[in-house]
């Protein structure tokens, strides 16, 4: 399998790939534990910096980005400092980013974590602080989009629509996508969708990505070690999206690929289970899965190479990306 994958690996690079959903400012505050406070018992930490990193769909762009995929992302910011932020940040990714619309009155979604430790030690978040945005008006979102998206759609490889329950990704919304892309000749272009809340509500597309704990809210189960609830579980999930694959993320038990008329593939963790960071690994592997299927891969090798991304990020601190480079020396290093 190893030299299957290098190569879909090596075809990942230049495909063009529309990104559609909420984007949140992941906001890292940085700090030394300094003392414990005379007024309650809590630390004192000297502050050091402050990093702001796209989240939700906008770390689903960077990880395309960063896998070497040519991305134009559709959303949309506050007109406040976490949403420039946000905008040169993904300029800097090599994102492109004409499509956030950054609205009045709309306030951007932002997650601080704050993180302390000491001179020589690694930083540990000892706490997060959410600032949730305004549901976005998904009329005034579209409309302000104009053409763009549909000029993006007409050269696109794939789509990715990341929806966190931010209100830009609607149903209505995704139909267009889906009747916009029909009218191109040549192979069918893969629509995945990440859906936080409500997966239910999206059906026909290519591919899902939930995690298990997502499957266990929407079906209302408990999987844990049992591969028959599991497997239940995903023939259902199918019959009910009518999908043509659900890859279902399970954590330290790795992944289960269901795909109709094709018996269920599990694949075991790649790396260590001590994880680091599980903050944004969900978009990493949405990500690679997109990528590899706009280049003609398998649904498979395509949920093998997120396999890989997923365990090599889980071990970076914050929300971060999987390079080609990275994912190349994994594949090649693993005897399995």
């Amino acid at each position: 399998m190893h030299a299957p994958l290098l190569d879909v690996l090596t075809a990942l690079t230049g495909r063009r790939t529309v990104v559609i959903g909420d984007i949140a400012a992941d906001e890292f505050l940085y700090g030394r534990v300094a003392r414990v406070s005379r007024e309650a018992p809590v630390l004192i930490l000297e502050y050091d910096t402050t990093e702001i990193v796209p989240g939700g769909a906008g770390n689903a762009a960077n990880n395309v980005a960063a896998l070497g995929g040519r991305t134009s992302l559709f959303g949309c910011v506050g007109r406040d400092d976490q949403g420039a932020r946000l905008i040169a940040a993904l300029d800097a990714a090599g994102v492109d980013a004409r499509g956030v619309v950054r609205l009045a009155g709309h306030t951007t979604t932002t997650k601080t974590r704050v993180l302390a430790g000491g001179i020589h030690s690694a930083k540990q978040q000892v706490v997060r602080i959410d600032r949730k945005g305004d549901v976005a008006s998904a009329r005034a979102v579209h409309t302000a989009w104009g053409r763009r998206l549909d000029t993006a759609l007409r050269t696109c490889d794939a789509v990715l629509i990341s929806d966190y329950g931010g209100g830009v990704v609607t149903p209505p919304l995704v139909r267009h996508v889906r009747q916009t892309l029909r009218t191109r000749k040549g192979r069918p272009v893969p629509i995945l969708v990440d859906s936080r809340y409500d997966l239910g509500r999206y059906q026909g597309l290519t591919a899902s990505t939930p995690n298990e704990s997502e499957v266990e809210a929407l079906l209302g189960v408990r999987i844990d070690d049992d591969r028959k609830v599991l497997e239940r579980a995903g023939r259902t999930l199918l019959e009910q999206t009518k999908m043509r694959a659900v890859l279902v993320t399970r954590g330290s038990r790795g992944m289960a690929l269901f795909e109709t008329d094709r018996p269920t593939v599990h694949i075991p963790i790649y790396g260590s289970d001590e994880i680091a960071d599980v903050t944004g690994a969900g978009d990493t592997v949405i990500a690679t899965v997109t990528q590899a299927l706009a280049s003609g891969a398998s649904m498979e090798a395509a949920a093998r190479l997120a396999n890989y991304a997923g365990g090599l990020v889980v071990m970076k601190r914050g929300t971060a990306t999987v390079s080609r480079e990275e994912l190349r020396v994994a594949i090649e290093g693993d005897q399995r």
